[in-house]
């Protein structure tokens, strides 16, 4: 495929990232990841044989199309985009995705960690569908009266159904104060619906972390990317020097990142064995030990998570709880298991293709199952109102009683 892509297309790759882990928990206001370290890559340089004659009738189409249609017909780059959307579509995968060189410039804004959108976790559900997954408090999402399950049909007049995830988010970006038309499709409303979100500054902290009563610390990855493991540590060694009688690390909402700083963070809690296994698509598996040195793999741990938890925070979850570390409290993760490589083309476009899966440490599959916590506690709409975090306390019991021998 890859071949055939960039060989008969003419597209040419000037650079690489290796093991992209993205995850499909979007903030909506767009939460991509890439991994590991840029390497060289080998394209061919044109098509040759069956694929030179098979490329053959798509250019007489296209010659009898400038001949004979009649009306307006897109221009070459346009053509080739649509050429290489038109093969992405036909694989069925969600995360392979060819990003135009304006959509593949949004999806790298979010490296910064600020963003503007609507303040909103969605996924490409089964059906092709973008479902909302979460909102957050006090962001424009959620003050218009987003709810999760939410269908997103249409932004403005664009109807977005089977677009890649990429694709719809990046309809919904757009400049702060400006305002995101979206078709709602609501479970129990007879007619969709419109709803007018006016997009903001999403700014969401790496690293959250404070003492709670009882001498237990708090600590919150909002996502993996290249600063939140050196951030995560020095809020870990200040949580450490109190002295607590156990740990609460939130993954909840946190989508994923760097393939190579999951490892790292992994290994600050568990301190031998693996932290994943990676399976190419001819079968060969790829171990990731965990790194020594770790900080924090001794202190009784409990590792909160919900539907919106994923990628390589899965990755972090399940090495925990294969490792017996720590306990899962929570939801069902999302389930994204699957492992992108991630080439910019010559125009600035993007082309991200899914190439491994990837499975925990006792090779339990993740892709399209998620993490089964191993106790079980379930946010409502009327907890998130209210303010209570039923999830949080749960956690905070577990640890008191192991504190106490109970």
């Amino acid at each position: 495929m890859s071949r055939l892509l960039h060989g008969c297309l003419r597209l040419t790759i000037v650079a690489l990232l290796v093991a992209l882990v993205t995850s499909v928990a979007f903030l909506a206001g767009f939460a991509v990841r890439a991994s590991l370290t840029p390497g060289p890559t080998t394209v061919a340089a044109g098509p040759a044989g069956s694929e030179e004659r098979a490329f053959r009738v798509f250019w007489e189409a296209w010659h009898i199309l400038e001949h004979d249609f009649y009306g307006d017909l897109p221009d070459a780059q346009e053509m080739t985009y649509s050429a290489v959307r038109g093969v992405i579509d036909s694989l069925d995968d969600q995360y392979t995705a060819f990003l135009d060189p304006e959509m593949a410039a949004i999806v790298r804004e979010d490296m910064s960690g600020a963003f503007d959108g609507i303040g909103a976790v969605v996924n490409m559900n089964d059906d092709g569908q973008l479902e909302i997954i979460r909102t957050f408090g006090d962001k424009p999402a959620a003050r218009a009266g987003l709810k999760p399950g939410d269908i997103v049909l249409a932004v403005g007049d664009t109807a977005i159904e089977k677009m890649s995830v990429f694709e719809a988010v990046a309809l919904i970006r757009g400049p702060a104060g400006s305002v995101a038309r979206l078709t709602i499709k609501r479970q129990g409303v007879e007619e969709p619906f419109i709803v007018e979100v006016v997009r903001q500054k999403i700014e969401m902290p790496i690293v959250e972390s404070r003492m709670l009563d009882d001498d237990i610390a708090y600590l919150k990855l909002s996502e993996f990317n290249a600063q939140a493991a050196s951030k995560l540590k020095a809020d870990l060694q200040s949580l450490l020097a109190e002295e607590p009688r156990g740990l609460i690390f939130d993954l909840r909402d946190n989508p994923g990142g760097f393939l190579d700083v999951a490892v790292e963070i992994g290994s600050q809690f568990v301190s031998e064995g693996s932290i994943l296994v990676e399976r190419l698509k001819d079968g060969q598996d790829r171990d990731y030990p965990a790194q020594s040195g770790g900080l924090a793999t001794d202190i009784p741990l409990v590792v909160l998570v919900n539907g919106a938890s994923a990628s390589a925070s899965e990755i972090v979850a399940g090495a925990i709880q294969d490792a017996d570390r720590g306990i899962l409290i929570g939801e069902q993760t999302l389930g994204k298991g699957s492992v992108q490589l991630s080439h910019y083309l010559s125009d600035g476009s993007e082309l991200r293709v899914t190439f491994a899966r990837w499975f925990t440490p006792k090779g339990r599959a993740i892709h399209e199952e998620g993490l089964s916590p191993d106790i079980q506690v379930d946010m409502t709409e009327e907890d998130i109102k209210a303010g209570r975090d039923p999830q949080l306390q749960r956690a905070i019991e577990y640890l008191r009683g192991l504190a106490d021998g109970g």
